[in-house]
């Protein structure tokens, strides 16, 4: 049996090698290493593939959430809603523009930010909601865009953990993950669904207006060769990474059905192991599962960690610990005990190696593991 890895990029590298170095030498042939040919095309590809007007492509998905925030104007002090239960990014972003972060919990079933929750936290400063599309599957974008027509607010799509996921209005209308709210952002950190081989990021709009500026912010604030109009980045996605992307865009939808099927065995794996809560699916989203993650139950979470491990089977704890008791951020003045649903998904939550060319034999071995671990209590 193959070594069991959280996400194999050597094998996907493999399958794809005379795509990837074709184009990677194509690239180095043209020397155009910044804002080549290939950067265009690939936001030309992704546009097609999202059925969204503008992509604007940047350097990572951190930048691409603080460019949003700069291209929608907020202000040091205007409030912002996410979920306590994310990456650091999501906050990070929100805290190093002097925005005004609110945190809540998110749903304990789909993980994802609680609508609830946000309708409870809106005050008259509010100026955003940013939900985060954990894990690869949406959160409940048609209520949260309900509440920001209501209250007349920005709606930022973290979608870094979901390019590819379909959003299915009451209607029967598919919309992609990001191109719901008012911009969306995303990731193609190489262990992402749609990775690259280094950083890269891009935003997502309908708005030709709001497209204008995130260019514009994106590239330093530039109009014209040195005409600044905003106040800018440096935040650009390279050529090499784009002719990368281009590559394994083709590729996507067979990757997130193959991510699925892997998914699917474990559902049916754990289905009658009264010990874990396997992923809830949710009937206004596809999921693609850019992690397969678990609730552990009676505080087994941390000894089956160690047991998988010493049967050199890798789980990764995503996240170990509540953003609000960080240290860059006890300045919120949060208590320990404000955030219940975060703080019990920190201690129970536990994903199982994902990825798009697990071998039968390897999810056997993982799931007779992971079944013995509890026969064994």
């Amino acid at each position: 049996m193959r070594e069991i890895q959280m996400v194999d990029l050597q094998v996907q590298y493999v399958k794809l090698a005379s795509e990837i170095d074709e184009a990677i030498g194509s690239v180095l042939k043209s020397t155009a290493f910044i804002r080549g040919p290939e950067v265009r095309l690939f936001e030309e590809e992704l546009q097609k593939y999202m059925n969204v007007p503008y992509v604007i492509s940047c350097a990572n998905g951190t930048d691409a959430l603080q460019i949003a925030m700069m291209a929608l104007g907020l202000k040091p002090g205007d409030e912002v809603i996410t979920t306590n239960f994310t990456f650091i990014a999501t906050v990070e972003v929100v805290a190093l523009l002097g925005l005004k972060l609110v945190l809540v919990d998110p749903d304990p079933h789909t993980y994802n930010i609680s609508v609830d929750r946000i309708r409870k936290a809106i005050t008259p400063r509010t100026r955003a909601i940013v939900p985060v599309h954990l894990f690869g599957q949406c959160a409940d974008m048609e209520s949260i865009m309900k509440l920001a027509l209501k209250h007349n607010l920005y709606v930022i799509e973290d979608a870094a953990q979901a390019t590819g996921t379909d959003y299915i209005f009451p209607n029967g209308i598919y919309r992609k993950a990001g191109t719901i709210g008012t911009i969306g952002t995303t990731s193609f950190f190489p262990s992402k669904n749609l990775g690259c081989y280094g950083d890269g990021g891009a935003l997502y709009t309908i708005d030709e207006s709001l497209a204008k500026k995130v260019r514009s912010i994106a590239n330093h604030g530039m109009k014209a060769r040195y005409q600044y109009i905003d106040i800018g980045v440096n935040s650009r996605l390279d050529t090499l990474q784009a002719a990368i992307l281009r590559v394994k865009l083709r590729h996507l939808d067979e990757f997130n059905s193959a991510r699925k099927a892997v998914a699917d065995f474990y559902d049916e794996a754990f289905s009658g192991c009264n010990s874990v809560i396997v992923p809830e699916r949710v009937k206004y989203s596809s999921h693609i599962f850019h992690q397969y993650t678990l609730r552990i139950k009676n505080n087994k979470r941390d000894a089956l960690k160690s047991y998988l491990e010493s049967k050199k089977i890798p789980a990764m704890i995503y996240y170990p610990g509540p953003l609000h008791l960080q240290e860059a951020y006890r300045y919120l003045g949060y208590s320990e005990n404000d955030f219940p649903v975060t703080s019990q998904l920190c201690k129970e939550v536990l994903s199982l190696p994902m990825h798009p060319d697990m071998e039968q034999e390897q999810l056997d071995y993982i799931a007779v593991n992971v079944l013995n671990f509890f026969e064994d209590q």
